[in-house]
């Protein structure tokens, strides 16, 4: 099971486990599968900091969403568009700026065979 599913934790994020694959491409040259969630973020929360064991590909559904990765600026991003974020890199900023609209994101993450958490924390000051 993944280990972020259906847990509320001290973050903004909810999210919903829609899909676990096998997939027959390789990671890395390891066995890999693609998990696919829905994430909710409530107006004006944010997600804590994390890595993704594999390359991420995001579609915003509903709402805007605002995205730092690594030591780029932030960007929002609208309904209706996408974004990637490559394996490992620090995803620093996950946040619905709206006051008043939640956001709703679907996210594919390719990762691991072995690996179940696709969202691994990081401590605020890493």
């Amino acid at each position: 099971s993944i280990a972020i599913a259906g847990h509320p934790h001290e973050d903004g994020e909810r999210v919903r486990v829609i899909s676990v694959q096998d997939i027959r491409e390789k990671l890395d040259g390891n066995q890999a599968k693609a998990t696919i969630v829905e994430v909710t973020i409530e107006p004006g929360e944010s997600g804590l900091a994390h890595r993704h064991p594999g390359p991420g590909f995001v579609y915003v559904l509903e709402g805007e969403y605002e995205l730092g990765i690594d030591d780029q600026p932030t960007k929002l991003y609208q309904a209706g568009e996408t974004f990637y974020e490559p394996t490992g890199c620090l995803h620093r900023v996950s946040k619905n700026p709206s006051a008043t609209r939640r956001t709703r994101l679907i996210a594919v993450v390719l990762h691991p065979h072995n690996v179940d958490q696709i969202a691994v924390p990081v401590e605020k000051h890493e």
